[in-house]
């Protein structure tokens, strides 16, 4: 009986099943992480919060009540998941995944002010709130995709970065030894110079700090330019990413039987 309870709560918080009560399950903590986000936002309106303040603890109280459960659910389960199956700290590997940290952070700052007296320090942790926004990720598919085409194209971006980096440290020093002697006050070092950079190499352009030197304004055209080529590179790699993650996935749906999930594909006869 135990076991057979263990395997349906796993079931229903990972959600390998098509269940009537697995998809309620799922839409009801994807309703109560939008309304905590909705709520850490609108509190910071002083006429809200005056009004309605006295709505917003008990609901914080319902929804750190419902994300213990889950994460402490989650806990008792995991040797149920294949990837920890007979591994040594098989808990203590799953504690430490990228989903149950921002699990675990999602809860954090309500606890929190219980042993710490900092009121400047429970400020900061509080905006850890925010972190519920992630957990979304267990149960939107989208943002499942989003994650995939990162872990598959890091090294890609980083490669693509890191050639921004190269262009924007190039560029300020440039722009600093064009505009020093002309505006010391807004290019007084290369480090200064690269608000300037980073405002202009992303198109952005503030216009707080701009060139008056003939020579600038030569360099501010050349990197203008060039930033729209630098910034495609990352572009590029994300959408050709995201294509091929989404065909992946529709082949892989049709490749699986919908009521059984075996792998259609199979010859007759092949287990």
């Amino acid at each position: 009986m135990t076991n057979i309870l263990l395997q349906r709560t796993y079931e229903i918080l990972e959600g390998t099943t098509d269940d009537k009560f697995t998809k309620g399950f799922q839409i009801f903590i994807i309703s109560l992480i939008a309304v905590n986000v909705l709520v850490v936002i609108i509190e910071t309106e002083e006429s809200v919060l005056d009004e309605y303040g006295y709505l917003f603890t008990p609901f914080e109280v319902f929804s750190v009540l419902v994300f213990t459960g889950e994460y402490a659910g989650r806990l008792i389960v995991c040797k149920l998941n294949p990837k920890y199956q007979n591994k040594k700290y098989a808990l203590l590997r799953f504690i430490f995944t990228p989903m149950m940290l921002v699990d675990l952070a999602a809860i954090l700052p309500f606890f929190l002010p219980f042993v710490v007296a900092d009121v400047r320090f429970i400020r900061i942790i509080r905006l850890l709130r925010l972190f519920r926004l992630f957990k979304l990720a267990r149960y939107s598919e989208p943002m499942q995709t989003l994650g995939e085409v990162f872990k598959a194209k890091a090294g890609d971006l980083a490669v693509a970065f890191f050639i921004l980096f190269i262009v924007l440290i190039f560029a300020s020093s440039l722009m600093y030894h064009a505009e020093h002697e002309a505006q010391p006050e807004a290019f007084s070092s290369i480090p200064t110079s690269m608000w300037w950079g980073i405002v202009t190499l992303t198109t952005i352009g503030y216009g707080d700090v701009y060139p008056v030197t003939i020579a600038g304004k030569f360099i501010a055209s050349g990197v203008a330019i060039l930033g729209i080529a630098v910034y495609a590179i990352p572009t590029g790699i994300m959408a050709s990413a995201f294509t091929e993650e989404l065909r992946k996935r529709k082949d892989s749906k049709n490749d699986t039987c919908p009521h059984c999930g075996k792998d259609i594909t199979q010859h007759p006869g092949e287990d």
